[in-house]
């Protein structure tokens, strides 16, 4: 008995020295060593309240190391007439200041940079002028301050070379075309991935601005546009629940019912807004997809009861009716929520919209009190 009890209470002392005991990230004791060998003096590190997925240390001399946890990427920021200390791990990317010309891919960070107005940071983009719903980015690509570069899988590597490119920030799409890193690579180009759909919290996909706003300097900017979402949110969730359905679906092209399974931000913010998502029951793999598709029994089983539906449209474009709706999917026209009209639809700049957490928990809270459309931002109904 008293030798296990010194294996556990050793194994404790080796996780207290590893900082991996308790909740976070490693202590402050861990991160001022972790770098100490290259020179760099630990300060401090960026506050999080709901966002688990990357962190911001600072150091004296205004550097920064920003991490993303789950590929375990860490980038050093080098201030502007500074070098990079010696000693680095080979693995540590480095950016130096400025923070210009830069590939964006993320289309989820486009609203991040329009919001911290950081859009004169971009040089390319990885859509064109037509698909970008944020006015910000259409305007910046069609007055040419903003070119196309080619998608995630394709890059214009001659153009986004030429012009010196100093980082390209992707999303989880580019593990999809490894070669694509390593080409980048090659070139000198650090590649960021923003993981905010790993978030747990709707607000943690909204924090990543942070992440972002540390890299190109406006952390402030980014503090006080959290604290707006943030506020939104939180104002709505202190309301009682109203134990209302909501389903939550998109119709494929060869028929099926396009769900979002529980443990994406969607069917958190539902319950947030106040109601149940009613397709709850539909379990989660390890895939980290958002989305599943399910038979169109399943879907009506499930989701023919529901108080309200809502048709996401950022796929198709979405539908102007119930009528339109119903072509898509003939047993619709026995749910409860079509027979009482209390069907609804997304804006087609929701996805793109990352900065909308709390508009859209507003949204849906809004609607299942049966307030007026009027008060919407990324909801409209179908009659």
């Amino acid at each position: 008995m008293k030798r296990r009890i010194v294996i556990i209470a050793t194994f404790l002392f080796l996780l207290g020295l590893l900082g991996l005991w308790g909740c976070g990230s490693p202590s402050s004791d861990y991160k001022s060593t972790e770098h100490e060998q290259s020179g760099l003096k630990y300060e401090k590190s960026m506050e999080l309240l709901y966002a688990e997925n990357f962190s911001v240390d600072y150091y004296e001399g205004g550097y920064k190391i920003l991490t993303t946890i789950p590929n375990e990427r860490e980038y050093l920021i080098v201030p502007e007439g500074k070098e990079a200390p010696e000693n680095l791990s080979e693995a540590m990317e480095v950016i130096k200041r400025p923070i210009e010309d830069i590939y964006l891919v993320a289309s989820a960070v486009m609203d991040m940079f329009s919001e911290l107005d950081g859009l004169d940071t971009i040089s390319f983009s990885g859509r064109q002028a037509d698909d970008w719903y944020i006015e910000k980015a259409k305007e910046a690509m069609e007055n040419g301050d903003m070119i196309y570069a080619g998608k995630y899988s394709q890059p214009d590597y001659e153009l986004i070379v030429s012009k010196g490119c100093k980082v390209a920030i992707e999303n989880t799409m580019i593990f999809h075309s490894p070669q694509v890193i390593e080409k980048l690579e090659d070139f000198n180009i650090p590649v960021m991935v923003e993981y905010s759909s790993y978030e747990n919290h709707p607000l943690g996909r909204v924090e990543w601005i942070k992440f972002f706003a540390a890299l190109i300097g406006k952390e402030e900017q980014a503090e006080e546009i959290f604290d707006r979402q943030s506020d939104i949110l939180n104002k709505v969730i202190s309301d009682k629940k109203t134990g209302k359905t909501v389903g939550f679906f998109f119709i494929t092209s060869n028929g099926l019912a396009q769900i979002r399974r529980p443990s994406d931000y969607i069917p958190k913010i539902i319950n947030l807004a106040g109601g149940k998502y009613i397709f709850d029951q539909f379990g989660d793999d390890d895939s980290k997809k958002s989305t599943m598709n399910i038979q169109i029994e399943e879907f009506y089983n499930a989701g023919k009861d529901a108080d309200y539906l809502i048709y996401n449209s950022s796929i198709d474009g979405g539908v102007d009716s119930i009528d339109e709706l119903i072509e898509k999917c003939q047993v619709l026209s026995d749910f409860k929520a079509v027979k009482e009209k209390n069907v609804w639809c997304t804006t087609s700049d929701m996805y793109q919209q990352s900065m909308s957490v709390g508009y859209l928990t507003e949204d849906i809270h809004n609607m299942l009190e049966g307030k007026s459309e009027d008060d919407m931002h990324y909801l409209f109904p179908l009659r």
